[in-house]
């Protein structure tokens, strides 16, 4: 039988899909067509080849690599025709936010503990049982209040702090939430809410009136605890960095009393006088998510940790602003995000004495989204159709550092966080996700990931997840959202689309997953798959541009548990 016309065309649709690496269902809409287009894989591999090379030096935050690396991306935004966001410190338009920072360097032997009991001894821990790690030096005395897991969570009528005192006293917490191995947890079952992470309890602590946050691993855990997890990043390297990676820390920031991890050990005799084991305590609040908290009768204690180096530094956001074809939307946001830093270079030290200088490229982490930002940018421009609500482009700073740069662009929004109707975060989008020493025993990854994106953020906002999995019928890629699951790794706090969940904004991070070359010198150029990086860039492409046409953005689910 002879074919119709339609029929031919859809067959000519197909073959030059196929023929740019992708698998298409469905053909794309021309009006959007231009742009779709306009993103290159060759394009792709010649930025991150820039990016991720030698040149760089690693884009260490705060040195001149990084600096470079921001530079770029505001000559590409210029060139994309976008609008600065940002304003500089006389007030004029510019493409970079300044993001004031404090670099400093722990002195490890100035950390102590000291417990003192009426009719006992004083005991005094010090490193490694104890250490901190704040912008400033700590010197606070007070009482003891157990919290639990130090959250206070209304919607969920959940309150560590109910019952207890804690102003003017130091707070000892859990890490994670409670019931995290229950599937019909509240907690998001078996995933993470918002409340797990350490600066959110660091927060609350201090609206309660806390001077300094203990934390101790769950006695009852039945997964790594978080410094193992970061310890078993690097499990296997035989190399030692010559070069500490300094710790940074947002000048003046919201957050303004310390973190001290402490030892099991150390946690068990602060609750010797408690009433109850940490075991017991963990097991009660899991059983039934009532407080159990109390103060400690009789306890004083004493926390010292200073700082053997600080210094005061500037690094950028870069921002900028595709402005929305509809005078109705336009004054509606879009985000579109990624992160121009990464580790840096240093001397490293082989077993065997010998010396040499080793670059940490991170081509994937976060190379990868770096070009991907500016690729849209492009992208969009190429479009002779813009979208109706504006768009803003953004490649934060210092997010190896604590995802400092959009923490503060959180707190210090260029356009209002109310009337941002989503956003879409690009870290680690190059590669595919394979087993490594932090995710073996602790998630699994499919047999074949090679067609594989990964999406975070989806439990808050189901209706985002929906309109990506819609714009993918004409992309093909096989969408996961496993790590919605995880308690271990903490994926759901690990970039920066989690400052503006904070702030109820509707956001997915964009992630191919984690591989044995994460956060090792060997996260390299060579190792880039471009062709499905060129479809994650595309498929953000029609995602954005859906969203900022359609009349119904996505909702942003505050609790994901009970649907609202």
């Amino acid at each position: 039988m002879r074919p119709s016309l339609r029929s031919l065309q859809i067959l000519s649709i197909m073959l030059s899909t196929l023929s740019t690496g992708l698998v298409a269902q469905l053909p794309i809409a021309p009006r959007v067509k231009a742009g779709f287009n306009a993103i290159s894989e060759s394009d792709l591999r010649s930025n991150l080849t820039f990016i991720a090379g030698d040149g760089l030096a690693g884009r260490m935050s705060l040195q001149p690599g990084d600096d470079a690396a921001a530079e770029w991306v505001v000559s590409e935004f210029i060139k994309a025709g976008l609008r600065p966001a940002a304003t500089d410190a006389s007030g004029k338009p510019s493409f970079l936010q300044p993001v004031p920072l404090i670099e400093y360097k722990p002195d490890p032997s100035a950390t102590s503990l000291s417990l003192s009991r009426k009719d006992s001894a004083q005991q005094q821990w010090h490193a490694p049982a104890v250490s901190c790690a704040f912008r400033d030096n700590v010197d606070a005395t007070g009482g003891l209040v157990y919290v639990g897991y130090g959250i206070t969570a209304p919607e969920l009528n959940y309150d560590d702090y109910a019952n207890v005192d804690a102003r003017g006293k130091i707070v000892l917490l859990m890490e994670h939430e409670p019931q995290e191995d229950d599937p019909k947890s509240i907690f998001n079952g078996t995933g993470n809410t918002r409340y797990a992470t350490s600066r959110v309890k660091l927060l609350n602590a201090q609206r309660h009136g806390a001077i300094a946050v203990l934390l101790m691993q769950e006695p009852n855990a039945t997964h790594v605890s978080t410094s193992n997890r970061l310890a078993n990043v690097l499990a296997g390297v035989t190399t030692k960095r010559l070069t500490p990676i300094p710790l940074q820390a947002i000048a003046n920031d919201e957050v303004g009393i310390a973190l001290v991890t402490i030892s099991p050990v150390v946690a068990d005799e602060l609750l010797q006088n408690s009433g109850a084991t940490a075991k017991e305590l963990q097991s009660s609040i899991d059983r039934d998510l009532k407080s159990h908290s109390r103060e400690i009768a009789g306890v004083q204690l004493h926390l010292q940790s200073k700082n053997s180096s600080t210094r005061a530094a500037t690094t950028y956001n870069v921002a900028g602003l595709l402005p929305g074809s509809d005078p109705a939307l336009a004054a509606e946001t879009l985000i579109v995000s990624g992160h121009h830093d990464h580790n840096g270079a240093s001397e490293v030290e082989e077993q065997n004495g010998q010396r040499h200088l080793d670059i940490w490229h991170g081509a994937d982490d976060n190379g990868s989204g770096t070009v991907g930002v500016v690729e849209l940018a492009h992208a969009f421009a190429a479009n002779p159709v813009k979208p109706k609500r504006s768009i803003l482009f953004v490649v934060f700073a210092s997010e190896e550092r604590g995802l400092l740069g959009s923490y503060y662009m959180a707190q210090h929004p260029m356009r209002p966080l109310a009337t941002t109707r989503a956003m879409v975060n690009f870290d680690m989008i190059g590669r595919d996700e394979k087993p490594s020493t932090q995710t073996d025993g602790v998630i699994e990854i499919p047999a074949d990931t090679t067609n594989r994106l990964n999406l975070v953020g989806t439990l808050y906002s189901p209706d985002f997840l929906h309109t990506v999995q819609r714009e993918d019928e004409h992309i093909g890629l096989t969408l996961d959202d496993r790590f919605e699951r995880d308690t271990a790794l903490g994926i759901f706090f690990r970039s920066d689309q989690f400052p503006f969940i904070l702030h109820d904004v509707p956001a997915l991070w964009f992630f191919t997953g984690f591989h044995p070359d994460y956060h090792h010198v060997t996260d390299t150029v060579d190792k880039i798959d471009f062709t499905k990086m060129t479809r994650i860039v595309r498929l953000s492409y029609l995602t954005l541009f859906a969203i900022a046409d359609e009349k119904q953005t996505p909702r942003f689910v505050a609790n994901p548990a009970l649907g609202k």
